[in-house]
């Protein structure tokens, strides 16, 4: 799932203590670390002064006139796309199946809208142009358990309803909802007739379920090498045995020593077995072989709360990137996949003020990594509506409402531009001169106080550069969560 503390003035530590960002395990005795040291949050307040605020930034609050918000309302009249159903996306997906890469985003964690029409988008993908799969911002091994169900290698009586147990995690809403689960049931029936190597999958590239993903790697290396497992179960140990997070950031600031050497070594036998292992049993190969990279770059992104910058943001979304990437290579030559995340993480952080604070995300390590052109990413927005989202992390669910865009925000112009939903492509940054002055873009968390939209939730952006292409709602709603 996405993270956007740093707009709220917060940073995580640990999936336990991430101070407001969007998903975490519930845990009666706070046992990954609910109760991190607010020590571990107090670099994000400096952060987000940084990030909203900071006079020297490039990216200083929108402060164009009257005569400049009118062009940019002219040209969205004149550019923009109006669309009726999902058909008219045609001039999107001619430019987005050209790429090894299509990153969808979303401006919530709550919102109908950008859900249903990311799920069409995936569909057209897979079913018209042989997109081999879904990667969203969903933990790596309770993802892989929808997997199974999604390319039927698990019981097939398995009800699509009943496979959704797996996302129990708080915030339930974000993938335990039926619009997600609309596209499970699509991919699962897709790929009823079709040969396992050509089935669609379904994968998530988040890294705080480490515990599980730990148990998933020893589990395998146990069937393969009982000898072996207690050797990776001792590793692991190094950075299990702690009673939480806090407690094993204390050890790392008392000792200059971590784990990080010890969780290594069992990705490398792994690696030393991987063509054995992988003749034995590929599926639970693959799964515990990402897990075992998720465990690595989860210990990084845990530690990184140790130094005063934006390592740990990084971490997490140096993972992100490698296991869409890891999948292109396990799917073949010619693979391609699509990535369902928060638009801070697609949108390219180098057209937006996570730049000046060194923060990098998915969008942009994809494009250094894979070539732009073969990275096609859309942004979503909406002027106003309603979302699910919680006032507090790990609070009770709320339908909240989303106050109008702030006027001058991108989403202001779009409103102004009068066409819902809108499409904007961005071939050329160039071509779109009104659109270039940085102004706020919206992000919403998991976490949401909609009395403070105006001050906490716009991410300073250049739009045509940050997007290859952005859909905008005037009107939203919320997601509908399972029961």
């Amino acid at each position: 799932m996405a993270d956007i503390s740093f707009l709220s003035g917060r940073m995580h530590g640990n999936r336990n203590c991430r101070c407001g960002i969007p998903h975490a395990h519930t845990s009666d005795k706070c046992r990954h670390g609910l109760n991190m040291h607010l020590l571990f949050c107090w670099f994000a307040g400096l952060l987000a002064i940084i990030v909203l605020i900071g006079p020297t930034s490039a990216f200083a609050v929108n402060a164009s006139g009257f005569d400049d918000d009118e062009a940019a309302i002219s040209h969205l009249k004149e550019t923009g796309i109006k669309l009726s159903e999902a058909a008219d996306l045609d001039p999107l997906l001619e430019r987005a199946a050209g790429g090894r890469l299509v990153l969808l985003g979303e401006a919530s964690h709550g919102t109908a809208e950008y859900y249903t029409w990311r799920a069409d988008i995936s569909r057209r993908l897979i079913e018209e142009h042989g997109f081999d799969f879904v990667i969203v911002e969903g933990d790596w091994p309770l993802a892989f358990r929808v997997n199974k169900h999604v390319k039927h290698l698990e019981d097939p009586g398995v009800e699509t309803r009943e496979a959704m147990r797996h996302f129990t995690r708080w915030p339930q809403w974000m993938w335990g909802n039926r619009e997600v689960m609309e596209l499970i049931r699509w991919m699962h029936r897709y790929n009823a007739n079709l040969p396992v190597s050509q089935r669609a999958g379904f994968y998530g590239m988040d890294i705080y379920a480490h515990e599980e993903g730990i148990d998933d790697v020893v589990t395998f290396i146990e069937q393969r090498d009982p000898s072996a497992a207690r050797t990776a179960r001792n590793n692991y140990r190094c950075f299990t045995r702690h009673r939480d997070m806090q407690a094993y950031l204390q050890m790392v600031h008392r000792t200059r020593d971590h784990c990080g050497e010890d969780i290594e070594a069992v990705y490398q036998l792994l690696e030393e077995n991987r063509d054995a292992w992988m003749a034995a049993d590929s599926v639970r190969f693959v799964r515990a072989w990402q897990g075992s990279r998720m465990v690595i770059h989860a210990e990084r992104h845990i530690r990184g709360n140790l130094t005063r910058g934006p390592e740990s943001w990084n971490h997490r979304v140096e993972h992100f990137f490698d296991a869409a990437r890891n999948l292109l290579e396990w799917y073949g030559d010619d693979a391609r996949g699509i990535v369902w995340a928060h638009n801070t993480h697609i949108g390219d952080a180098r057209a937006t003020d996570m730049r000046d604070a060194g923060m990098k995300n998915i969008g942009q390590i994809a494009r250094e990594d894979l070539g732009e052109d073969q990275v096609f990413a859309v942004g979503f927005g909406t002027y106003k509506g309603e979302v699910l989202a919680a006032r507090q992390w790990e609070g009770s669910m709320e339908r909240m409402r989303v106050p109008d865009a702030i006027p001058g925000s991108y989403e202001y112009l779009m409103q102004q531009a009068g066409m819902s939903p809108m499409l904007m492509l961005f071939d050329d940054p160039d071509d779109h001169q009104p659109l270039l002055p940085p102004r706020g873009n919206r992000a919403i968390g998991v976490v949401y106080h909609p009395e403070r939209d105006a001050t906490q939730n716009y991410v300073q952006t250049i739009l045509p550069q940050r997007y290859d292409a952005f859909l905008f709602f005037e009107e939203t709603n919320a997601l509908t969560p399972l029961e």
